[in-house]
């Protein structure tokens, strides 16, 4: 068994294992280099390829390296949950298994940590191999995030950080279940900076976060930490309600002054539901993505459950 290790890191892993040697094999030299005693938790998140097994043999190989192993797949923000509620260092780092994130950045963030900085995250300042697509979509997200959310979350960034036991101890007591790491880290305040990357294409296999998946995501982002949907759908009705009362003027005045106008009849209704309708329907759905989480948050479930567990003392 290892000391009570200063430096935990927490990566999550779903159908990685072209990934996993080489990951092992970067994150092996930078735990040489740290000055304490480290654990590398692993968490699988449902696997269906050889991911698991290759966890294990990496756990029997060396004893600082534990794994979990969720019963399903959970998605991305649960499994570094799960890890999260299982760390025992002082210093905590979440990193992606793709290689996306660097894992050398890790020591400048520790750096970092020692000039007691609480929360470090890593912000990216250029996407290699990306579509265009793709870096305009995060780059406009990222930037109404921060108008629309009540906190400062940085742009660019990710879940690639570090945090301090102390803010790790704080999310871990947050009871909510659709959880947006980024923006909780923000939250919950202590002093905060960034260190700037260069963010790499994946060093091998598909990628996982599908467009699906972002936007679920971002969705999630906006309603976890903004009520201006709320507004919006408020200013929708004001505004639908104001072109309703000029269309009645518009009508009365051509029944009185163009009564042969091919505006006024089906046209004119056809147009009138069909923009309303859609009104409505906007506002239910924004009311909808609140009520769902409301019912989420009610049923009290459990976050996620576990089915295997290596290299922890309790679980």
């Amino acid at each position: 068994m290892i000391n009570q290790p200063i430096y935990s890191l927490v990566i999550p892993i779903y159908n990685e294992e072209e990934n996993i040697t080489e990951m092992y094999r970067r994150l092996h030299h930078v735990m040489e280099q740290l000055d304490g005693d480290v654990e590398l938790i692993l968490i699988d998140d449902g696997s269906r390829d050889r991911s698991l097994k290759m966890m294990r043999e990496l756990h029997h190989r060396d004893n600082r390296v534990h794994y979990l192993s969720l019963a399903r797949n959970f998605g991305h923000q649960i499994a570094v949950t799960a890890g999260l509620n299982f760390v025992q260092g002082k210093c905590i780092i979440v990193m992606d298994a793709d290689l996306q994130d660097p894992p050398e950045l890790i020591l400048t963030m520790i750096e970092k940590w020692h000039q007691e900085y609480q929360v470090v995250y890593a912000q990216r300042i250029s996407r290699q191999q990306e579509s265009r697509l793709k870096r305009l979509t995060a780059y406009l997200f990222y930037r109404i995030l921060r108008r629309l959310a009540k906190v400062d979350i940085p742009v660019d960034t990710g879940d690639f950080c570090l945090m301090d036991r102390q803010v790790v101890d704080i999310l871990n007591s947050m009871p909510e279940r659709n959880r947006y790491i980024r923006g909780l880290r923000a939250w919950v305040g202590f002093r905060q900076t960034s260190v700037l990357f260069e963010r790499n294409p994946r060093f091998a296999g598909d990628v996982k976060y599908t467009f699906g998946k972002s936007l679920s995501l971002a969705i999630d982002g906006i309603i976890s930490f903004s009520t201006v949907p709320l507004r919006l759908a408020t200013y929708l009705g004001i505004i639908s309600a104001a072109i309703a009362m000029i269309m009645i003027i518009l009508v009365l005045y051509w029944r009185i002054f163009a009564p042969v106008s091919h505006l006024i009849g089906y046209t004119l209704i056809t147009i009138s539901m069909f923009f309303l309708g859609s009104v409505q329907l906007i506002c239910i759905g924004i009311l909808g993505e609140y009520i769902g989480r409301i019912y989420e948050e009610v049923k009290g479930r459990p976050l996620y459950t576990l089915k295997e567990t290596g290299g922890f003392t309790k679980t």
